[in-house]
């Protein structure tokens, strides 16, 4: 990079002057690199006195010395973005407003919550990618996005989770969603609409079984609870105390073969406890005490009515 030469070019009592493309050091002269050429150009001149240093530029190196100081000492203490922070809110990016949308059942305050944000916090030192993963840990959020719209607010766009039925698993009720995963624990509110369905791998086989009921509305609106039986098969419990006992499988089958019996002979609307439909081709029905009480009685009257027919003869 550097060359000598031996030779000194000047003559004896002449003053050395520098080009800046080399320097001399008694009777060695040392020739500059291309890009260093400029630089002692300038740094010459300006110790020549031919170029004029404005006023006030130490005291600005000063204060950006001390800056750098100050920064490095944050970075190297683990301090940089309370730093950051304290800064780019001084000059107006603080967050000042929240905006969330696609939410109705989480609460703006939960999202402020999982946000962390305090009347300090920096729009600029804020990681979108942090703050989404934040919101999206919130029970019925699906998926979020997350905008840092500057100078000073965050746009928050949910797509929560659809509640499908009320789990009940021994004693505990939950509200579940079409895969069967739990959201919340129950509480009331919103979810008392929702279908409740009960016992173990009710919450994994709801999904399949409402489908089926959504083709015979008329029996869907009167049923009270679906009941999943050794994780197996459902008995449908109505409102109005009967129970249906559908089979392992052909559940369609089995709910058109009661629609098509209540037309025709008004089987739900009478004083019976259960319809078991689990065997093929075949309809057991079971009365209630009540009802068996008055059939007993029923048949001992008829008994006698023909017994008394028969002596008249």
């Amino acid at each position: 990079m550097f060359a000598l030469k031996g030779k000194n070019a000047h003559p004896r009592g002449a003053a050395p002057v520098s080009s800046g493309r080399s320097a001399t050091f008694g009777r060695f002269r040392i020739v500059l690199p291309k890009f260093l050429r400029k630089p002692a150009r300038v740094l010459a001149r300006t110790i020549e006195g031919e170029v004029s240093i404005p006023n006030h530029v130490g005291t600005f190196g000063a204060v950006a010395f001390l800056a750098l100081t100050g920064a490095y000492g944050a970075i190297l203490g683990g301090h940089a973005p309370e730093v950051v922070k304290v800064t780019t809110s001084t000059f107006g990016f603080a967050i000042e407003d929240v905006k969330v949308v696609g939410n109705k059942e989480t609460s703006e305050i939960d999202v402020l919550g999982a946000l962390g944000l305090d009347g300090e916090t920096s729009l600029v030192g804020l990681s979108a990618a942090d703050a989404q993963k934040a919101v999206a840990g919130l029970p019925w959020v699906e998926s979020v996005d997350v905008f840092k719209v500057y100078p000073n607010t965050i746009q928050i766009s949910i797509h929560e989770r659809t509640a499908m039925a009320v789990w009940q698993n021994g004693s505990e009720l939950s509200v579940i969603d079409a895969d069967g995963r739990v959201i919340v624990p129950f509480t009331g509110g919103r979810s008392a609409a929702l279908p409740l369905v009960i016992g173990a791998g009710a919450d994994k086989q709801a999904k399949l079984l409402m489908a089926q009921m959504a083709a015979f509305p008329q029996i869907a609106g009167e049923v009270k609870a679906y009941a999943r039986l050794g994780d197996r098969r459902w008995d449908l419990v109505m409102k109005s105390g009967v129970t249906l006992m559908l089979p392992e499988y052909r559940i369609d089958k089995a709910l058109a073969d009661i629609v098509d019996m209540d037309r025709k002979s008004g089987l739900l609307s009478r004083d019976i406890a259960s319809v078991d439909l689990r065997l093929t081709g075949r309809v057991v029905v079971r009365l209630t005490p009540d009802a068996m009480v008055q059939r007993v009685e029923y048949l001992k009257a008829r008994d006698k009515a023909s017994k008394r027919s028969e002596k008249r003869v």
